[in-house]
């Protein structure tokens, strides 16, 4: 077909699954020069890992589409940003993200920085989120494009580069936009999310109809380098054990933990407490070393109303006007919920992973159960995704 894109090169991240290859089939269609690549991740050698059949897939799909493909290897990168950070933000008394980090870091970090020095214009992702120019031009701008000097660079970027916003991908119950709030404008300039404006059927059917090879490859599910094994089975091999009480709300010890670094706020299973009643993690008191649990789900030291944010990032790369009333989520595929965004001026913290310079309150109109820090935030006004940070 006619390369209606001027030849613009974009490297696709290919995990293999059917969403990136079907990104990587339409923007072959819209004529942009298509490069797939398949990103290896760290993983733990004692887990079995499923690499190269993934690798494998998406080799295939590249095959059948008649795309350039390569593999680069990024397990150190990965290990170092992901891994051990999220190792330590567990063993800090926290609970991360790291699908989170993993897209600031790595996939809108390390790959695309070498995409673009290998001289690529965009990279691109199966994540279902929408992207559209926050200031589209119109032939009204151009109208008297004459009376200026379009050789002067700061003129001509007015017009070539443009803030885009993010939006909540047409397929609700698969939308991503939950996990891309670090996304700045800089890379946002160089990012394609093609199937954000469609359904999964929608997606595996076009998979189907061009005769992809992993059209019905069931979705991914938890993280690669954990594997079959529990998140505290994982954790124990990197943190030591270092057992405490297991405290009520009420204050009666019903057992003992193995360690706070393994449980999080909001957890019913693993637990391993006896009697029948169904225990839920409140609070980690980490100056007692105490894990202070629930009795049934409804104890109102679950709830909480108030949450401060830190390391926050906005979309727009701009902060937005506060106090702002908006919705926000606190865990991937909650409802929104309704929300008021405040702004409190920096104070004097111990240095963390995640910069404090930037400190929020949002305050929730119903209260919402199991806050937990090191979890992210994220802020929505309509169908706009505005930016996020991490629960405090």
């Amino acid at each position: 077909m006619k390369n209606t894109n001027g030849g613009k090169k974009v490297y696709v991240g290919m995990s293999g699954g059917v969403d990136s290859s079907v990104a990587a089939a339409l923007l072959k269609e819209q004529g942009y020069g298509v490069v797939g690549v398949h990103i290896k991740m760290w993983g733990d050698p004692e887990i079995p890992c499923t690499f190269k059949e993934d690798r494998y897939d998406a080799m295939r799909a590249a095959a059948h589409l008649g795309i350039p493909f390569e593999t680069w290897n990024l397990t150190a990168e990965y290990k170092t940003a992901v891994v051990e950070y999220m190792i330590a933000e567990y063993a800090a008394g926290r609970t991360p993200n790291p699908d989170v980090m993993c897209n600031r870091e790595i996939k809108f970090g390390v790959f695309l920085r070498r995409a673009l020095e290998q001289g690529a214009d965009f990279v691109s992702t199966g994540h279902y989120v929408r992207q559209e120019p926050e200031f589209p031009i119109s032939n009204f701008e151009f109208r008297n494009k004459k009376k200026h000097d379009f050789k002067n660079s700061s003129i001509k970027n007015l017009f070539k580069i443009q803030n885009s916003k993010l939006k909540i991908a047409h397929d609700l119950n698969k939308d991503q936009s939950y996990f891309l709030w670090t996304l700045t404008q800089e890379q946002l300039q160089h990012c394609l999310f093609p199937i954000g404006g469609y359904t999964k059927p929608e997606v595996r059917a076009m998979a189907k109809k061009i005769g992809l090879p992993n059209a019905d490859k069931p979705d991914s599910q938890g993280i690669c380098f954990i594997g079959e094994i529990d998140m505290a089975e994982f954790l124990k091999k990197y943190i030591p054990v270092k057992s405490g009480p297991v405290v009520t709300t009420a204050g009666k010890v019903v057992g003992e933990h193995e360690g706070l670094s393994f449980y999080t706020i909001g957890q019913r299973h693993g637990i391993e407490i006896g009697g029948g009643i169904p225990y839920y993690v409140a609070e980690k008191n980490a100056k007692t070393n105490t894990l202070v649990v629930s009795e049934g789900p409804y104890d109102a030291k679950l709830f909480s109303n108030e949450l401060e944010v830190i390391g926050a990032n906005w979309i727009s790369g701009k902060e937005p006007k506060l106090p702002l009333k908006c919705m926000a989520r606190i865990r991937y595929r909650q409802p929104l919920q309704k929300a008021q965004i405040t702004k409190h001026a920096a104070r004097n913290t111990k240095k963390e992973t995640m910069s404090r310079d930037m400190f929020y309150a949002v305050r929730f109109e119903e209260p919402q159960r199991a806050v937990t820090p090191g979890q992210s935030v994220v802020f929505y006004l309509g169908d706009e995704m505005l930016g996020g940070g991490i629960i405090a």
